[in-house]
């Protein structure tokens, strides 16, 4: 009932946006287009190299890796420093945006990790970005990069710990109907085996969705980025014999299933948050329904308005990897405040209308709303606390 219930809301609005809104209107046709051409850059940029990857390292998470093994490291249950740890330093391999990092989250999650660390993991994958920091050091100076690699950190352990605070009789309930069913008919494979296995399709990942630097860069990211698809083709004939080696048929097919079903889950509420956020707020540099001007006079100075606008600003908009820094260099030339690019910068990258939309389907709306509660309220505190110390 409740399924139908939900198709006919579906319904009523698209009904509704077609019949009232004035899309003859310059302004809402610029949204308008906005919006799909942020959905087209998008598609082309991110679903095939982040996406992808990512719906594939979920399915195997939920088909290969035991509920145990989970449960072992990010369970509730489980020692708070080595899942905290773990959890709270994956960024530093995964560069990817906060979209990208939703299927590896419901992955987790589902199999049985604790709230904590598994909101952690989601804050950390996107936010502690090697490049990223590297890029927000080199061009918008030391001290915010430095800023914001330390508070991304922080914030990942104290998210988690806090989401496990709040709701430790959920995560109870959660731990107490988990029932550990023994896999039949599988191949027998060995530890190193399936690690091999799901660090090759993460390497896939890193590599197929490595960023393009900044004009001008020399050293290693430039050298990767020339080799990057060399790489992962390499890496994907590697996967292929690991494939014809150490699985069945029957799990192969088991896997691709359990991508297929993450990809039901979370590809039409991705898709539609990016319609949503173009339309609203529109690409870098491209003015949609609230005009750019809005957020820039609003970002002046440190006040505590200023570092919530920005945080909260950051946690709407859609930042695609390494997007943020140029953004905010326009933005820091424009008169913001050094606390508010902090703040930004803190809550951006991790948080997304996009990603609220999708988590909530997977956690639940009160869940997803207290975590973003939690990151916009740290992200302003922190602006706060940077702005008044760097003049």
């Amino acid at each position: 009932m409740m399924k139908e219930r939900t198709k006919l809301l579906w319904i009523v609005g698209v009904f509704a946006a077609a019949y009232y809104v004035p899309w003859s209107h310059p302004l809402i046709r610029q949204s308008g287009l906005e919006a799909f051409l942020m959905f087209q850059e998008y598609a082309r940029e991110h679903v095939l190299t982040c996406l992808v990857p990512a719906f594939f390292i979920a399915g195997a998470i939920a088909v290969f890796v035991s509920q145990a093994s989970v449960l072992k490291y990010f369970g509730a249950q489980a020692g708070k420093i080595l899942s905290y740890s773990v959890a709270s330093v994956s960024g530093t391999i995964l560069a990817v945006c906060s979209c990208t990092v939703l299927p590896l989250f419901a992955g987790i999650y589902t199999r049985g990790a604790g709230i904590g660390p598994a909101t952690a993991f989601l804050y950390s994958g996107p936010a502690i970005n090697v490049l990223a920091i590297t890029l927000t050091a080199k061009i918008l100076g030391w001290q915010l990069g430095l800023a914001r690699a330390v508070g991304a950190v922080i914030f990942a352990v104290v998210t988690g710990l806090l989401m496990a605070l709040i709701f430790r009789k959920d995560d109870a309930a959660r731990a107490a109907g988990q029932i550990y069913v023994p896999d039949s008919g599988a191949k027998e494979r060995t530890l190193l085996q399936d690690t091999l296995y799901i660090l090759t399709m993460v390497l896939i990942l890193v590599f197929a969705a490595f960023a393009k630097p900044a004009p001008g860069s020399t050293g290693l990211w430039p050298a990767v980025f020339a080799a990057k698809w060399y790489i992962t083709i390499f890496l994907l004939i590697i996967l292929g014999f690991m494939l014809k080696a150490w699985f069945t048929m029957d799990e192969c097919k088991s896997w691709v299933e359990s991508t297929w079903g993450f990809m039901k889950l979370i590809f039409p509420l991705l898709a539609g948050g990016v319609l949503v956020a173009g339309f609203m707020l529109g690409r870098p540099g491209h003015p949609a329904l609230i005009p750019e001007y809005w957020i820039q006079s609003l970002l002046g100075g440190n006040s505590i308005w200023a570092n919530l606008i920005a945080s909260l600003a950051g946690a709407l908009m859609y930042f695609a990897t390494l997007t943020e820094v140029p953004i905010l260099q326009g933005l820091l030339g424009a008169g913001m405040g050094h606390g508010p690019a902090l703040a930004l910068l803190l809550a951006g990258p991790a948080l997304s209308l996009p990603n609220m939309l999708v988590i909530s389907g997977v956690m639940g709306v009160k869940k997803t709303a207290t975590f973003c509660g939690i990151i916009v309220i740290m992200s302003t505190i922190a602006g706060m606390m940077y702005g008044a110390f760097i003049v």
